[in-house]
């Protein structure tokens, strides 16, 4: 069963050791569509080594063409395919395809698709990620199952800032009975992580409307959970809008016990490293900007400086998402797939080349010398091993608050050698530079000191360099 690890639950353990989940994903609609060949999918993610992906099993879906053409959320008009059963009633939304749905009886082909892609992720050795909800938006809201023009029901007559709140008692009643089914449908499977929602203050939702609801799914989910043998790990969206709940009061779900895993998202979900990392759960950078179209200057340099900087900086899973995979076309073929794919195989076989395991965010190993214009992070086992990654970049995108946090980097290329000051014990130490586009080493040396700071120059980079510092 995937789960933290004991040894150190900053990370997982699957199968009885411990795991990194690296991947570059689909728009999380690989069983909902079904023009989606996802063992197609799923056979590229592990050619390129990746091992971690992500669906949303039905409360929520995008339009055909929404954002990317062939968006793997978006299937074609009536391609869908939900948990909740066609009725013989017309009038849903043309999106659903015209027919609504029975929020009373469960479809069973859907479900039969849902267990072939887990058993098939499972037997590929593929944690999957099951999102139940997303927050609303107002536009998308009309063309959901859960709304009240779209099922017999008559459900979901709340706007759409309010779907993930308790104002709407009577959907809320059917958001339980869609998480219990999912729930107890994904016992039997130990690839599996249950996560509740993803951007909860999407459409002006504030935590304290939001916040309730979140903890009556979780509740939800322990409850079907209850008489299992094994309980999923509950994962949950830590995003900058919760700034306005009180530390440690309601609705601080980094620090609820009943949440194991914490998710984040863009560049901001990096920089949760500096705040949330305390709390000894494992971290999952959960979602990036769309690949390519969203990320600022230059892609590939940019969507690799966020994998690195946040597992080299104490993430225990990364998952960047992706517009090379679409509805007909799986795998990405024809695409730049490969080259993304193999940036970041090359930073699962830097983190596997140490005893990750036994490492942690390390905030003090790198004293001085990162200039203006630099992120560097580094995790460590002091005394015996560390890493360090460095990029040059600046912030691209959002504000928050009139703070620009950015969603992605714009990364800034040019002719690079630093000289750092590391922290390091006394004794003799093996350094290794590496290009992280490769894991390649680029230039070795071996040092002797008595203890505290050391002065090391970096080798010439364009964009960004990585470290590996262990005994010898």
């Amino acid at each position: 069963m995937i789960s933290p690890y004991p040894a150190n639950p900053h990370y997982f353990a699957y199968k009885g050791k411990p795991v990194l989940l690296i991947t570059s994903d689909q728009h999380y609609g690989a069983v909902i569509n079904q023009d989606f060949d996802y063992l197609a999918f799923l056979d590229t993610l592990t050619a390129a080594g990746m091992n971690f992906t992500r669906i949303y099993p039905g409360a929520y879906i995008e339009r055909d063409g929404e954002f990317v053409p062939d968006n793997v959320l978006g299937p074609r008009p009536g391609r869908q395919i939900l948990p909740w059963a066609r009725s013989r009633e017309s009038g849903a939304h043309d999106v659903l395809g015209g027919t609504k749905f029975d929020l009373d009886t469960w479809d069973d082909e859907y479900f039969h698709r849902l267990h072939g892609f887990l058993r098939a992720a499972r037997d590929r050795d593929i944690i999957v990620d099951i999102a139940f909800f997303n927050a609303m938006y107002k536009d998308r809201w009309p063309f959901q199952a859960l709304f009240h023009a779209n099922n017999i029901q008559g459900v979901g007559t709340c706007e759409s800032r309010y779907v993930q709140t308790l104002q709407d008692e009577r959907l809320v009643h059917y958001h339980e009975l869609y998480v219990q089914q999912i729930t107890v449908e994904a016992a039997g499977y130990d690839n599996v992580l249950l996560d509740i929602v993803d951007e909860p203050n999407v459409d002006g939702c504030p935590p304290a409307l939001y916040a309730p609801w979140i903890s009556r799914m979780i509740n939800t989910v322990r409850d079907a959970e209850r008489p299992l043998a094994r309980k999923h790990v509950i994962v949950q969206t830590i995003e900058p809008y919760t700034a306005a709940v009180p530390k440690d009061g309601p609705g601080d779900f980094s620090a609820d016990p009943r949440v194991t895993a914490t998710a984040h998202e863009y560049c901001w979900g990096v920089r949760h490293l500096d705040t949330e990392y305390e709390h000894g759960k494992p971290m999952i950078l959960i979602e990036t900007n769309y690949y390519p179209s969203q990320y600022a200057g230059l892609p590939l340099d940019s969507s690799r400086a966020e994998a690195w900087e946040f597992m080299v900086g104490g993430g225990a899973a990364f998952m960047h998402l992706s517009a090379l995979y679409s509805t007909f076309n799986a795998t990405g073929k024809g695409t730049d797939v490969d080259a993304v794919l193999g940036q970041l195989k090359a930073l699962r076989l830097f983190l596997e080349g140490f005893d990750f395991a036994a490492m942690r965010r390390d905030a003090s190993l790198l004293k001085s010398g990162a200039p203006a214009g630099t992120f560097a992070r580094a995790i460590s086992e002091p005394g015996k091993q560390y890493a360090l990654y460095l990029h040059h970049a600046k912030y691209a995108g959002w504000y928050i608050k009139e703070i620009q946090v950015g969603s992605c980097y714009e990364p800034i290329p040019g002719d690079y050698s630093e000289e750092l000051t590391i922290e390091l014990p006394a004794g003799g130490w093996r350094l290794d530079w590496v290009d992280p586009a490769s894991a390649r080493v680029i230039a070795t040396s071996r040092i002797k000191h008595g203890g505290e700071t050391v002065t090391v120059r970096t080798p010439a980079h364009r964009l960004d360099i990585a470290l590996a510092i262990r005994k010898g």
